[in-house]
């Protein structure tokens, strides 16, 4: 070694020394390295850690732990993980060079991914910006009004383009987007069967195979010319473009899918629609598709915007996902919030028509940022551009003899061989010159072009073309131009409406003026770059600058989701030791990553369960026993998948009802899929009878389905497979890191016991899942493919004992702050030696009676303390729900535990008459900067009081930049686009 050669210069025996053993193993612990993560991801220091154990009477953090988790539940052995810790140097070093085994190849596949430029000044500021990606879904409104203005921006955006009025803030992906569609014309008619045509993307169509299967609507895939309507239909699915880049006249199919009470569903590519006709004009009565290719990169298939929108008034109630609607504030001034939230799934639980909750604002954002950067003559130039080279590409193949099949077309042309082995060399021909092309079932090959592509790139291509089909030779430039019409002047589909012309599109095209813009909105939202949010069951824990960094590399963002394999080695390593790290962390055999929502994963798994009992010959159980205190969106995933919901009472503790469990699996013997628990439970308490409660119910012969959405304070400490679980779903955007951006994007993948592993999902393009695979549920075979990396330098970085250490400081800093707070607010629920799990729940309802103050009163008040507000009435209505994680430090805890105590004061002044119940520092949360400067000031309380009511908010004040939203107002006079010139004046 180096070591030895160096001491034998020097003259120096070595056994005299040292053994060089103990010398390697003494400078290995001197040289390691001093970027751990641990320390920095972990808020509280060892002494922060001692105070908070003194105050709660125990000595140590093991004491804690053992008086909270169940003894019968406990991990009595660290983790087995691949590796145990890195620095976080360490860690991107080792993920690059895991993710160099990906080639980068220009890939024109098409299938609803394309290339695309991202512009710099939207990646540095926006998608690499804490201010962006750490706020939570804009529920306060009043401290999230630039990401609104953002997504109003985008609903505006997509509405103009596809020329319906009404549009949502994003869905998870194109293939979702159109399931979701499909639910909402089945609730709108009530027909049980719906049209899909045979030119719809290849995994859109097995998605909503998937989603169909599961409440009994039939699915009829052909051509829709030939459709004879001889079965009613409650609507129909058609491609603009088709999958293989033909423009289709579908106007005789649209009539007669209305005159026969059906609905129409376009999936449109959102850049053509910059020359093509817009659905709404063509009779469309709803438009979905994806964002994608307006500046969010591939990511080997996401995360991606999806859009969604609707003809009129009467679908908007049965709109998925989120609204961002326009309204006023107390002040009088515009405002933003999110409209009809009375339609969402965690409020209408069992009764809900999607399971949607996170969706993708983050990219959703993103996409609207890259309109307003462009403007529509910017968009428009990039779509005839595209376009254009396609035509050249088109003229220079056909002038060689090469014929192609797909005409008119946009950006994808379909070129004819003769045979699969022709097919196949004329695939390998493109990859050696540098391309990916796709492959069709009729052996033809289809070329998709993007943003991305050159001139250069079109003369490649058009060699590679010509010499694997020995056409003639020859330059693109000895071709002359193209010699087919642009599509934009074709009479039938050729747009003439103008579109984004509002002045925000039109405004902000120079760099300067666009990081301006960006860096307004983002200072009018509060996210984790700028204090705590404390929100139960969400986890906004720290996203590390090192966890980030990769999802820009090139290696991770550039790949096409159906690139060859052989390219995307890298990615098949990652998912692999992802794969593994997660089954040994949840205690399960198998997991998928295809999930691309938490939601997606409960509907997920609901389905492998399912399927389990239908390859048993008992396909007819349909009853899943769901506990009062179980994550919202259980129940309405559980619709989702065909099941009955059978809800399960709690005692006074916040436990199972245990007897309430056995006489409803009892009454259900014989139709029991199975129990849909959350662990720990969300009134914060860890079950004491959860292993009981899934013995008891494998007993009668069911399935434990465990939601993973509290899984922050499991890690380490136990494992949903040996409590007893069979299946459980992760939130990879809250245990493992990934930001929430705004209200997405997440990941919800599952992981499952062995006996339900081949079941897992599969996809139509690349083989995933079991042997008895359900059908896929996502776009993308591994859903948000390109933030996986973000989970994958977690775990890495924290190692086993990283890991563990984090379950047990969360824990720690929420029975910390129950302890500061429980004498000022009653604490709803705890265990029987009153300790909490990770989060727990104040109640604000006994101040209704003796002050008229409500849980939204405080939390308004909040945000004059510089904080985000806690879950507001949920699960328990009139209450918060507080969850700190590990990732804040006691400073902060002790600073939001300082305001509520204040808060509580400031309520007794109002209990003892101080201050007027309807005018107060509460009822008039939160202030602005306009409301404290007017020249007067009609308020029994000081302007101090009002906005500095602690003497640290002088130094610094987040200010909300709107008074408080006036919720009815909004959803009485919907306007979820943005609104006219004149009211800007």
């Amino acid at each position: 070694t180096l070591l030895s050669r160096s001491i034998s210069r020097l003259g120096i025996r070595a056994p005299l020394l040292f053994p060089l053993n103990g010398l390697s193993r003494r400078l290995s612990s001197i040289a390691a390295p001093l970027d751990t993560f641990q320390r920095r991801h972990i808020g509280p220091n060892e002494e922060n850690v001692k105070e908070m154990l003194r105050a709660l009477g125990f000595n140590s953090i093991g004491s804690l732990i053992d008086q909270n988790v169940p003894a019968n539940i406990r991990l009595h052995k660290e983790l087995s993980l691949i590796r145990q810790g890195l620095g976080e140097q360490e860690a991107l070093q080792e993920l690059r060079k895991i993710v160099s085994k990906n080639q980068i190849l220009k890939s024109y596949i098409g299938l609803g991914y394309s290339g695309t430029i991202t512009p710099s000044v939207i990646l540095r500021n926006f998608l690499e910006n804490p201010g962006w990606y750490t706020p939570y879904t804009p529920y306060q409104g009043e401290i999230s009004q630039g990401r609104m203005e953002s997504l109003l921006n985008f609903q505006t955006m997509v509405s103009d383009l596809t020329g319906l009025p009404y549009a949502n803030a994003s869905l998870l992906d194109e293939a979702t987007a159109a399931a979701e569609a499909l639910y909402l014309c089945y609730n709108a008619s009530g027909n049980p069967a719906f049209f899909v045509s045979e030119d719809c993307h290849p995994q859109t169509i097995e998605v909503i195979k998937t989603r169909a299967s599961s409440v009994g609507i039939k699915i009829i895939v052909g051509d829709h010319s030939k459709f004879d309507f001889g079965e009613k239909i409650c609507g129909a699915l058609i491609q603009y473009p088709a999958t293989d880049g033909k423009i289709l006249d579908y106007s005789k199919f649209v009539e007669k899918v209305h005159s026969n009470s059906g609905l129409v569903v376009f999936a449109a590519d959102i850049l053509s629609l910059a020359l093509l006709k817009p659905p709404g004009e063509l009779g469309a009565d709803i438009a979905v598709g994806s964002a994608q290719r307006f500046g969010v990169p591939l990511g080997f298939g996401g995360p991606h915007a999806a859009f969604f929108c609707v003809k009129d008034i009467a679908l908007v109630r049965k709109l998925p996902g989120r609204i961002i609607g326009v309204s006023v504030d107390a002040e009088g001034n515009r405002a933003y919030r999110m409209a009809l939230q009375s339609r969402e799934q965690h409020i209408r639980r069992e009764r809900a028509t999607s399971n949607i909750c996170t969706a993708q604002a983050l990219l959703a954002n993103m996409a609207a940022m890259y309109g307003v950067y462009h403007g529509p003559k910017g968009i428009k130039e990039i779509a005839e551009r595209v376009h254009h080279l396609t035509r050249f590409l088109a003229s220079a193949l056909s002038q060689k003899g090469v014929e192609l099949t797909s005409e008119p077309f946009f950006d994808t042309l379909k070129v004819k061989t003769s045979s699969k082995e022709e097919q196949q060399n004329l695939l390998a021909s493109a990859v050696k010159s540098g391309y990916n092309l796709r492959s069709f079932e009729d052996n033809s090959v289809g070329i998709s072009l993007d943003e991305t592509t050159t001139v250069a790139d079109v003369d490649k291509l058009i060699s590679a073309v010509a010499s694997s089909l020995n056409k003639s030779s020859g330059s693109s430039k000895s071709l002359g131009k193209a010699d087919t019409e642009s599509i934009s002047s074709h009479p039938t589909f050729g747009r003439t409406s103008s579109f984004m012309t509002h002045p925000v599109f039109n405004s902000y095209h120079s760099e300067t003026e666009m990081m301006r813009y960006l860096f307004r909105l983002q200072t009018k939202d509060l996210g984790l770059n700028t204090a705590m949010v404390p929100l139960g069951s969400c986890t906004m824990k720290l996203n590390a600058a090192s966890e980030m960094l990769p999802i820009s590399w090139p290696e991770i963002s550039n790949l096409h989701p159906f690139a060859p394999t052989s390219q995307t080695e890298g990615y098949t390593q990652l998912f692999k030791e992802l794969e593994k790290d997660l089954a040994e962390i949840t205690g399960f055999d198998r997991v998928s990553l295809q999930p691309n929502a938490g939601s997606q994963g409960e509907f997920t798994g609901l389905l492998v369960m399912k399927e389990f009992f239908k390859r048993k010959g008992e396909d007819k159980r349909d009853a899943i026993l769901i506990p009062v205190s179980a994550h919202g969106t259980n129940p309405a995933s559980a619709i989702m998948a065909g099941l009955r919901v059978v809800l399960v009472k709690c005692d006074e503790f916040g436990f199972l009802d245990m007897n309430d469990l056995k006489q409803k699996a009892e009454a259900n013997r014989e139709q029991l899929v199975g129990l849909m628990v959350t662990y720990p439970s969300t009134y914060g308490v860890f079950e004491e009878n959860i292993k009981a409660a899934c013995q008891l119910v494998h007993d009668f012969g069911g399935l434990v389905y465990m939601d993973g959405a509290n899984m922050n304070a499991q890690v380490g400490l136990c494992r949903p497979g040996d409590i007893g679980a069979d299946v459980c779903h992760l939130n990879l955007h809250k245990t493992f890191c990934i930001p929430h951006g705004g209200g997405g994007p997440g990941m919800g993948p599952i992981c499952v016991a062995p006996h339900l592993s081949e079941f897992l999902p599969g996809h139509p393009l690349v083989r995933t899942g079991g042997d008895h695979a359900v059908g896929p549920v996502s776009a993308g075979p591994y859903g948000s493919s390109s933030i996986l990396p973000i989970v994958w330098m977690y775990i890495n970085m924290m190692g086993p004992h990283g890991l563990r250490n984090a379950s047990e400081i969360a824990i720690l800093n929420a029975n910390y702050m129950k302890k500061r707070l429980e004498t000022h607010y009653p604490v709803r629920f705890t265990s029987k030696k009153g300790h909490v799990a990770h989060e727990f729940i104040i109640d604000v309802k006994p101040f209704a009676k003796t002050s008229g103050v409500t849980a939204e009163d405080v939390a308004k008040r909040l945000m004059d303390y510089n904080f985000h507000a806690p879950t507001l009435s949920w699960p328990v209505p009139e209450t918060l729900m507080i969850e700190p994680t590990e990732s804040e430090s006691k400073a902060e805890i002790d600073r939001l535990c300082d305001a509520l105590v204040q808060i509580r004061e400031e309520i007794r002044y109002i209990e003892t008459g101080v201050w007027p119940k309807d005018n107060n520092p509460l009822k008039r949360a939160p202030h602005t900067v306009e409301s404290v400067v007017t020249e007067t000031w009609d308020r029994p309380y000081s302007r101090q009081v009002a906005a500095f009511p602690m003497p640290a908010l002088r130094k610094h004040k987040f200010w909300p930049s709107v008074a408080r939203i006036n919720n009815a107002a909004g959803d009485r006079n919907l306007v979820c686009s943005c609104p006219p010139v004149e009211d800007y004046a």
